[in-house]
């Protein structure tokens, strides 16, 4: 079994949802199509899929449906959490009961094969120009869902953690945050993120391993529509 991740799939299939992403060109050219085809060459329906956030662009659960079963119908087991653009996103209880091939992760884990997912949507991290009080409290609210996420695991016992944000774990500087202390105290070996679009917009997200933790940027235009391989699970013999 094989652990992948692609955050920001941005859909908007519902006919009430006018965001064509075509107009950004691009990877964003005729993204749906590119992403599922490369998500049926390379992904199993016994793997599993990591979205950390921005999966529609629907303001109701009722327009968001569409870009669901989308997504529902793609090979594998998807495990979701939140982005900034995710306003459809209302009951975690509710959304649970969709499908039972999608998770959708807020203040728990998902157990990925003996590894806990644990995540959060993530804000803004202090040291960002237009980080102000606002920001503050979102971010440390943000910073409460991800260790209640962590904790969870822990109880559990697991050993093994990978971890999801919509945003990215530092500001621009590349600087520690909350949210890197929290993975790296809880023992993460990975991180997932996106959130960021562009070249330009790429170069502020950190890649590499700080304090232990390998950190990746997986937005769909950085992965160029192909869902990045982050994980091998051998299965046990029996």
């Amino acid at each position: 079994m094989k652990i992948f991740a692609i955050a920001d799939l941005h859909l908007s299939f519902d006919e009430r949802v006018k965001k064509p992403m075509d107009i950004y060109g691009g990877q964003w050219v005729n993204h749906t199509g590119r992403v599922k085809e490369n998500w049926e060459e390379t992904i199993t329906k016994d793997d599993i899929v990591l979205i950390p956030g921005d999966i529609s662009w629907a303001l109701k659960k009722e327009e968001a449906m569409a870009d669901l079963e989308w997504i529902h119908k793609l090979p594998g087991r998807k495990v979701i959490t939140k982005g900034n653009h995710d306003l459809w996103w209302t009951g975690i209880g509710k959304l649970n009961k969709l499908y039972e091939d999608m998770t959708f992760l807020q203040n728990d884990f998902y157990n990925a094969g003996g590894i806990a997912v644990c995540g959060s949507r993530g804000w803004i991290c202090p040291g960002s120009d237009e980080f102000g009080l606002h920001d503050r409290k979102i971010y440390e609210r943000e910073l409460m869902r991800l260790e209640f996420s962590l904790s969870a695991a822990q109880r559990a016992g697991f050993k093994r953690i990978i971890g999801m944000l919509h945003y990215p774990p530092t500001n621009d500087k590349m600087q520690k945050s909350g949210f890197t202390e929290l993975f790296s105290r809880y023992g993460a070996e990975k991180v997932v993120y996106g959130h960021l679009h562009g070249q330009e917009g790429h170069k502020n997200g950190y890649k590499g391993v700080m304090n232990g933790v390998e950190y990746s940027l997986v937005s769909l235009d950085y992965l160029k529509c192909r869902p990045l391989q982050i994980a091998l699970i051998e299965e046990e013999k029996k």
